[in-house]
């Protein structure tokens, strides 16, 4: 098990093939994406590589960060993240890693924070079919309907599907494939749509529920 990559959504577009037709592609982009840290079995108990993505100002970053930052001699970052990884997949402090990490039709497991969409009622939320249109209804046609009992047990139960927060969860979509990488220009393109907002910060890693490419780097793809 190698690391994954830490990236930025940049919005959505489309890759053309030879024979003319084209696939929608979500833009990932990378930007001096580095290990800030590595946690060991001996310290830690399992093993992780912790990436840093962009960079950060001064004035915004917290004096204990600047100590973490300072120890791996790299500069401060505007987003951290942890991957595990095996043993033997381990990478040293101050490493940076390209997006040739992965290869074209390569399966890959995306995680993001969906979209935040507020208060939304129960058909919305979680698809309910609503109240009739006539026969009696009255301004309840987007109702819930029932949500309790009878005398016993006499509540309404936990994780009952109502009406509530909607969005701004975190979604793992797997075997999503990888259309096309620019290793010059830090970018990842990974075919259909990817979880969250333009601007949001993406977790890719190799897919769980498929084998990695023979060609695929390993531990990873280092720049330079």
């Amino acid at each position: 098990m190698r690391t994954g990559l830490l990236a930025k959504k940049l919005g959505m577009s489309r890759l053309f093939k030879e024979d003319g037709t084209h696939v929608p592609v979500t833009v990932l982009h990378l930007d001096n994406v580095q290990v800030v840290a590595t946690r060991t079995i001996e310290t830690d108990g399992y093993t992780a590589v912790q990436l840093g993505w962009g960079t950060a100002k001064v004035k915004n970053v917290s004096q204990p960060n600047k100590g973490h930052f300072a120890k791996a001699k790299v500069e401060p970052k505007a987003k951290l993240a942890e991957f595990r990884v095996a043993p033997e997949a381990m990478l040293e402090s101050g490493a940076t890693l390209s997006a040739a990490h992965f290869v074209v039709g390569q399966k890959v497991d995306v995680c993001g924070t969906s979209k935040g969409k507020g208060f939304a009622g129960g058909m919305k939320r979680w698809n309910f079919a609503g109240l009739e249109a006539s026969h009696g209804v009255s301004i309840s046609h987007r109702s819930l309907g029932s949500t309790g009992n009878r005398q016993d047990p006499g509540k309404t139960f936990k994780n009952k599907k109502m009406a509530g927060h909607m969005g701004q969860d975190r979604i793992t979509t797997l075997n999503l494939e990888v259309a096309g990488v620019d290793a010059d220009r830090g970018l990842l393109m990974i075919k259909g749509s990817v979880p969250g907002a333009k601007g949001g910060y993406i977790l890719v890693r190799d897919a769980v529920k498929a084998e990695r490419p023979a060609d695929a780097p390993f531990p990873a793809a280092l720049a330079g």
